[in-house]
């Protein structure tokens, strides 16, 4: 089984514990202003609402599996927690410099963000439709987000969690980076069968 689908099992199970057990998502989202260590990590599992979750869960389930057959299960599950929590890491920190102010976070959002980071090193050609219109090279898409979400970390009342996706795409790209050791393509003739053939 894909870790990917196991990931997205949790995601969907921690947003039905949301709905129906009281107090359950304001124990575990980011709460600067209670802040709980374990947040950094649980919010990661929690949405704000049905749309927030139905975006996130389809780049987890059409780009999640794509990425983690070029890593390997352990190194995806590894580049998903660290970009999710270097993101909350970073979002907390627009806060602890008063570039915006103390307001809860949740989502996989920046977890996500670290998916297309990675996908950039392992398929910088594979094409996405922006607004399911524009066909865009992923890796210029990357750094139109990258720009979009640098604006967006200074700006307070956009109600996204800018910080948090800059966070997750610059960890998936450099955690890719560092651990993507793509396999070489031999031709069909080794050199001895060139050797033997000429």
């Amino acid at each position: 089984m894909r870790i990917s689908f196991a990931l997205l099992g949790a995601v969907f199970v921690s947003f039905i514990l949301q709905m129906i057990a009281p107090g359950y998502t304001e124990m575990f989202y980011l709460d600067p202003s209670n802040l709980r260590i374990w947040q950094f990590v649980t919010s990661i599992f929690l949405h704000g609402g049905l749309m927030h979750l139905v975006f996130n869960s389809y780049a987890l389930f059409a780009f999640g599996p794509m990425l983690e057959s070029r890593l390997g299960r352990n190194n995806f599950l590894a580049l998903f927690f660290a970009a999710g929590l270097f993101g909350n890491a970073l979002y907390y920190l627009t806060i602890l410099l008063g570039i915006i102010p103390p307001i809860a976070a949740l989502g996989a959002s920046g977890a996500i963000f670290g998916i297309f980071g990675g996908l950039v090193i392992t398929d910088p050609e594979m094409r996405l439709l922006i607004f399911g219109i524009f066909p865009l090279k992923i890796r210029d898409a990357a750094i139109m987000w990258f720009a979009l979400e640098f604006i967006g970390a200074f700006n307070p009342g956009s109600g996204i969690a800018s910080a948090a996706h800059l966070g997750g795409l610059v960890v998936g790209y450099l955690f890719t980076k560092y651990y993507f050791k793509p396999k070489i393509q031999h031709d069909r003739y080794s050199w001895r069968n060139y050797q033997d053939r000429y």
